[in-house]
């Protein structure tokens, strides 16, 4: 039975891509919706639909993962994003017999102060400019096999003295086998539209994405495996922003010196763990899309990857993760868990 569920999860990882399609990048608004706010999610690449773990985060990015198992668990965490951009995050869940698991939860972004100044340079002062958006959600098992949840998100966003307003949902499920040991998920992720634009500009659809991801733990060593396929809602990952005012246009292709390798590699995220007990874990991850878009030809490093780990003491369990955006930006996320009901 082991060796099936290997060979199963090996031919997702190779066959799925090839029936993938991909959204388009570059085109959309409220950047805090395509966040990961888990830490130990950002530990195995930043988007893995198929884990599961006693943490109310997870489910702020898949809402299938929430179940009996979150009730009463209250999660907290911060995060150094990149140059003077921070986000945090508050989850909840709770567990009712014969209803479902509801949970909620909110994170916020804050890009910092910067510099206002006019169309001649002039410094008048300084601004600030921040994204906050709240998760309300609900899950329900629909055998003993699988799961199925949804959350509704509505966002704000504030720039200087101009704001705006949206709604995204989300919509997952979620598979695991008896023994737990094979999870797999699907989720559409950030389905909705802005509701009031920052200026008299018209309002705009969000861009969505759907997912699908496993995660095998092997039966007899403690290691688990995970990969998730992403952006397969349109053909390309190549971007255009049309002309403006200034008569300019960006374009870029995934295309330029790719083979079809390394073009399906850009749908895949990897993460594996080393987990001797349930108290513990140490993970790694590879976001390939990630390391080919961000990477300096002269020195690629570790452009890409992402590592953290996670621990147990008395009543709480504590995570961390690195994620390695750029040579010059890493991003730290810390993250606190507990069961209210044990105190």
């Amino acid at each position: 039975m082991q060796i099936k569920k290997i060979i199963c999860f090996f031919l997702f990882v190779l066959l799925f891509p090839l029936l993938s399609l991909a959204q388009v990048g570059g085109e959309s608004v409220f950047g805090i919706l395509y966040l990961t706010p888990s830490a130990h999610m950002n530990a195995l690449g930043g988007y893995q639909v198929g884990l599961y773990d006693k943490d109310p985060s997870l489910a702020l990015f898949n809402p299938a993962m929430a179940d009996s198992s979150v009730h009463q668990y209250a999660t907290l965490g911060v995060s150094s994003y990149i140059a003077d951009i921070n986000f945090g995050y508050a989850a909840f869940a709770w567990h009712q017999k014969d209803l479902g698991t509801f949970f909620g939860g909110l994170n916020h972004l804050g890009y910092g102060n910067m510099i206002m100044a006019d169309q001649d340079g002039v410094i008048n002062g300084r601004f600030s400019a921040s994204e906050t958006v709240m998760f309300l959600g609900y899950s329900k098992r629909l055998s003993p096999r699988f799961s199925a949840g949804v959350t509704f998100k509505p966002v704000s966003s504030s720039i200087e003295t101009y704001n705006s307003w949206g709604i995204a949902v989300d919509a997952g499920i979620h598979f695991k086998d008896r023994n737990g040991h094979f999870q797999a998920g699907l989720l559409l992720r950030n389905v909705g539209r802005q509701l009031s634009s920052y200026s008299d500009s018209p309002t705009e659809f969000l861009s969505p994405d759907l997912m699908v991801g496993a995660t095998l733990k092997l039966a007899h060593a403690p290691f688990r495996f995970s990969v998730t396929a992403k952006d397969l809602l349109t053909g390309s990952l190549d971007f255009e922003i049309p002309d403006n005012e200034y008569g300019i246009t960006v374009s870029q292709s995934e295309s330029v010196n790719a083979g079809i390798g390394d073009l399906l590699l850009r749908h895949l995220v990897f993460g594996v763990e080393f987990v001797p007990s349930r108290s513990f874990y140490v993970g790694a991850g590879l976001n390939p899309r990630r390391r080919q878009e961000l990477k300096v030809d002269s020195k690629v490093s570790t452009v890409g990857y992402s590592w953290g780990f996670g621990f147990r003491i008395y009543k709480f369990r504590f995570g961390y993760s690195s994620a390695r955006y750029h040579l010059a930006s890493s991003s730290n996320h810390f993250s606190i868990t507990t069961n209210i009901s044990d105190f």
